[in-house]
């Protein structure tokens, strides 16, 4: 769930352990590990009121700044990025010399990203990531970045398919250096950017998982990483769908997740307007043939071309239908975000 591996005795927690903490005195039952990082474990437990997240670190100052970092996104409106905070407290282990610190949030039931992905199908991946961009959005205009973002991070619960982030170890203030990172997410290691905390940072990783969507398994950079991704984009078929803007946002062209979330809504809607594939050769024939009138025992009528007004009409009235469908999709697309 977290980039770095570090692990700590002190962190380490047995199913069945019960924690109490020092001064709420509320109690958990640990009931298994959910992932583990650089600032500590985090593991499924059992409280008063049912389920929660429990994260515990040696180190109080991680705790404090991941504690700040979950008030603050209580307070965007809205947002669905983090999980509410529940409980924040110290915890007397025996046998150890001094407490440890651990919080408790909301236990965000559901499937991982990349799982949902493959159950439902690629075309769920723009959706999804509209979600995210709205909600990135809206942490950007209060000052932060995600910074560790990526699929790993990503849970989609139901029965309404909702995107939501866990692990906010790595969100960084606005401007500061990132925290926390994993490679294939990160401009630096494609050499695409700073490690700057920076909206287009973000946007970098939205990118990338949506890239990382299409191949599950990741691929390693080579030499020419900017040409790399570009034929990844360009040899893929979902993600050509999004070629113009997904080549934006590697190359930091967004100023905001809101007009890359803008710019997606738009080009999907010119492809839905306007299809990649061509007429074939059976329509190209049967249009060909309609454009000579007949009568009804089959002689020709005239054999002046079919007037220009008749063939607007008709793409008029394709037009229409594609324009009803493409507000259809807007709308199911709005009861979905």
């Amino acid at each position: 769930m977290m980039n770095n591996t570090s692990k700590s005795q002190v962190c380490k927690v047995q199913p069945g352990t019960y924690i109490t903490g020092k001064w709420h005195k509320h109690s958990y039952k640990i009931i298994q590990p959910l992932g583990y990082g650089a600032t500590g474990f985090v593991y499924l437990a059992e409280g008063s009121k049912g389920n929660v997240a429990l994260k515990i670190s040696e180190s109080s100052t991680s705790i404090t700044s991941e504690v700040n970092v979950l008030k603050h996104f209580s307070k965007v409106q809205g947002s669905a990025l983090g999980p509410s905070l529940l409980d924040v407290d110290d915890w007397v282990r025996p046998g150890f010399p001094k407490a440890i610190s651990f919080y408790v949030m909301e236990y965000i039931k559901g499937e991982s990203f990349l799982d949902f992905i493959q159950k439902k199908g690629n075309e769920w991946t723009g959706v999804l990531c509209l979600q995210l961009l709205a909600d990135l959005d809206r942490l950007h205009q209060e000052g932060w970045v995600f910074g560790d973002l990526k699929p790993d991070n990503l849970i989609v619960t139901g029965p309404t398919p909702k995107i939501r982030c866990i692990d906010v170890g790595g969100t960084t203030i606005n401007g500061r250096a990132i925290k926390e990172f994993t490679e294939f997410f990160d401009r630096g290691y494609w050499g695409m950017g700073t490690r700057k905390a920076e909206p287009t940072y973000d946007l970098f990783a939205v990118a990338m998982i949506m890239i990382n969507a299409a191949f599950p398994k990741r691929f390693s950079k080579t030499t020419d990483a900017k040409e790399q991704l570009k034929n990844v984009i360009r040899t893929n078929a979902m993600l050509r769908k999004y070629e113009k803007v997904l080549n934006n946002a590697l190359h930091g062209r967004y100023q905001s997740a809101a007009e890359m979330r803008n710019d997606m809504i738009l080009h999907l809607s010119q492809k839905i307007v306007q299809p990649d594939q061509p007429p074939t050769r059976s329509n190209r024939h049967q249009v060909k043939k309609q454009s000579k009138p007949v009568s009804r025992n089959g002689t020709v009528i005239s054999k002046k071309p079919v007037p220009q007004k008749t063939k607007g009409g008709f793409v008029e009235t394709v037009l229409i239908i594609l324009f009803v469908s493409l507000a259809y999709v807007l709308y199911i697309y709005g009861q979905i975000l």
